[in-house]
């Protein structure tokens, strides 16, 4: 595999911030009124404006990379599947949030060359938060860089985490390692969007992040802009992450074999 230029990994980071940018103010545009309906499940919501998000991105994606392959929440594989790029991406990450009018939601765009994340924009167009990397380029915040903290004891820690759409049909479901590690750190935080998850523990403001039941469309940019602010990512054993596991862990670096640790001894949660 051949290192990408820094000059051609800056051009598409600043075509998938432009992208992400008309795709937030896309969703923006429906202004409260939307149509919610379920895919398999009761709890899995899609509206208008994910499908509205979603058909921005993929028209805007295809006229800038036609030979690209893309790998989409709504539409699934799209485009050359043999390219190097792939595009992965989740139109509103946080749909369940948009669609009760919480404020926590975002449009993720990552790409993989090689099947390597290698750039990332995670968009918030409701409160307009714009985290953005590239490999080698760094990470930032409305243009501002930022890294992540430097709590180094699990016990003095935040952290964030979230529940697959089957936690209720399976025990695979991280409620025990939610309340094992609610004892063991100053807390744990359920926010509903994976993408900003990573992009806040990037920023500092969460010390390390697990979660499973995961798709490439929800971690690929965010694991970009973490790892471009100086943090570690990997499977929970602290192999190497294999981004179709559906399983991520991602700190600030300093409490990721305390975090790894802790949730490979988590006590099972009687029912």
């Amino acid at each position: 595999m051949t290192p990408e230029k820094p000059a051609i990994l800056a051009t598409f980071l600043e075509i998938a911030t432009e992208i992400a940018l008309t795709a937030g103010a896309e969703i923006l545009s429906y202004g409260g009124k939307f149509t919610i309906d379920t895919k398999s499940r009761s709890d899995d919501l899609v509206t208008a404006a994910d499908k509205g998000s979603e058909k921005v991105i993929l028209e805007m994606l295809t006229r800038y990379f036609p030979d690209h392959g893309i790998l989409a929440e709504e539409s699934g594989k799209l485009g050359n599947q043999e390219s190097r790029y792939t595009w992965a991406i989740d139109p509103l990450d946080g749909t369940t949030n948009f669609a009760h009018n919480f404020p926590f939601y975002a449009v993720s765009i990552g790409l993989m060359i090689d099947g390597l994340p290698q750039v990332g924009v995670v968009y918030n167009p409701a409160s307009g938060q714009l985290f953005r990397a590239a490999k080698g380029l760094g990470a930032t915040c409305d243009r501002l860089p930022i890294q992540v903290s430097q709590t180094a004891e699990l016990k003095k820690s935040l952290l964030v985490s979230g529940f697959a759409y089957d936690r209720r049909e399976t025990p695979d479901n991280n409620y025990a390692e939610f309340c094992h590690l609610t004892h063991l750190t100053q807390g744990v935080r359920r926010t509903g969007s994976a993408s900003l998850d990573l992009a806040f523990v990037a920023a500092g403001s969460f010390d390390g992040y697990w979660e499973r039941g995961l798709s490439p469309w929800d971690i690929v940019a965010g694991i970009v802009i973490l790892e471009e602010a100086g943090g570690v990512v990997s499977a929970y054993d602290r192999t190497p992450l294999v981004l179709s596991s559906g399983r991520i862990l991602a700190t600030n670096g300093a409490i990721h074999d305390s975090l790894s640790s802790a949730l490979l001894t988590t006590p099972y949660l009687s029912t």
